[in-house]
């Protein structure tokens, strides 16, 4: 839960910085940042892959989790689910920017596959670097949101803290379940993952990492037959 509290603070952090200014956050300095990020998650994936004791698990584990994701339209449904929720709550009024804070920063804060990799690490591992990272980046973009949208993005925190926080609840509560094997080689698929995301941040070509989800649970089948 460490990586979650510290994701939550960031946020009110961020979104407290943004409502004093109140005139933007520079988008050259926002663009500087977010590449930086991008850089730094990236290690952070390279890390957590370099651990696994069978690469060919890994990559096996990332192009069956490949398959199944593109034929769930895991990333699709993902996209669907945040313009839905969207229009649903933040396009009612167009001067309604406490619903359009809130869930435009909710959407951006949760529905990812950083949220997903990084508490399941946590609750897992105790490893929270994937998330001090993801709070570092939420941080910034709480600055720029609250000081356009106001108050309602600082109340994402709470949402935040329910859906990673479960998750990570949930990773700890079968881990005595787990060998050590499994879990260091889910580790490293979350690893390849979070450098996907990484990429995706300063890229042009999207790396569909939503689609690739099911690759972090095949290390619990793969490694009782390899």
């Amino acid at each position: 839960m460490i990586g979650t509290l510290v994701n939550v603070a960031a946020i009110i952090a961020g979104s407290l910085l943004g409502l004093l200014l109140r005139k933007g956050f520079p988008e050259k300095m926002k663009t500087t940042v977010t590449t930086g990020m991008g850089l730094c998650v990236i290690l952070i994936g390279l890390q957590g892959a370099l651990t696994t004791g069978n690469v060919l698990l890994v990559i096996l584990s990332v192009v069956l989790g490949s398959i199944i994701g593109v034929a769930l339209k895991i990333e699709e449904r993902l996209d669907k689910l945040g313009l839905s929720l969207q229009k649903k709550f933040a396009a009612k009024d167009g001067n309604d920017n406490f619903a359009k804070g809130f869930v435009t920063a909710t959407l951006i804060y949760c529905v990812g596959a950083m949220a997903i990799v990084g508490s399941i690490d946590s609750g897992l591992r105790g490893n929270h670097d994937t998330l001090f990272a993801k709070s570092l980046l939420d941080g910034v973009m709480s600055i720029a949101l609250a000081s356009t949208m106001g108050i309602g993005v600082m109340l994402s925190a709470v949402a935040v803290l329910i859906y990673q926080g479960g998750i990570a609840l949930l990773a700890q509560l079968v881990a005595p379940l787990l060998t050590e094997a499994m879990i260091t080689e889910m580790s490293a698929v979350g690893g390849v993952l979070i450098m996907g995301i990484g990429f995706n941040m300063f890229r042009k070509e999207h790396i569909p990492v939503g689609d690739m989800l099911p690759a972090i649970f095949l290390p619990l089948l793969l490694t009782l037959f390899m």
